[in-house]
């Protein structure tokens, strides 16, 4: 099996959604992930959530923060990234095609009237 190092080398903007959906699923093996449960990656999903809308309080708005814990706040983008990885990591438990998933959805959304 190759290493997180060599997966994350290999690695590119190149990369399809596919690839990087069976990146995400090999390094969960990888860490020791693989056998944890939906429910438990589902309350992983939810804590990232929570991180990242705090990254999102802390960045972009003028809403008070407590500045002592300022160093546990990660920045958005890092949060983002968590956050798609634990989703992409509960698809992988469920057995969804995220890309298929996408372009499902989105067929639907094609023939929906968005109004104001």
């Amino acid at each position: 099996m190759d290493s997180q190092k060599e997966l994350w080398d290999n690695l590119t903007k190149e990369n399809t959604l596919k690839e990087v959906q069976d990146y995400i699923k090999r390094v969960i093996e990888i860490r020791g992930f693989s056998e944890q449960n939906v429910e438990k990656t589902m309350l992983l999903l939810t804590e990232e959530i929570g991180e990242l809308a705090k990254a999102i309080r802390k960045e972009k708005t003028e809403m008070s923060i407590d500045r002592n814990k300022i160093k546990n706040y990660d920045s958005v983008e890092s949060e983002i990234a968590d956050v798609f990885i634990v989703l992409t990591s509960l698809c992988n438990k469920l057995g969804i095609d995220l890309f298929q998933a996408i372009k499902s959805k989105e067929q639907e959304n094609i023939n929906r009237k968005w109004t104001k």
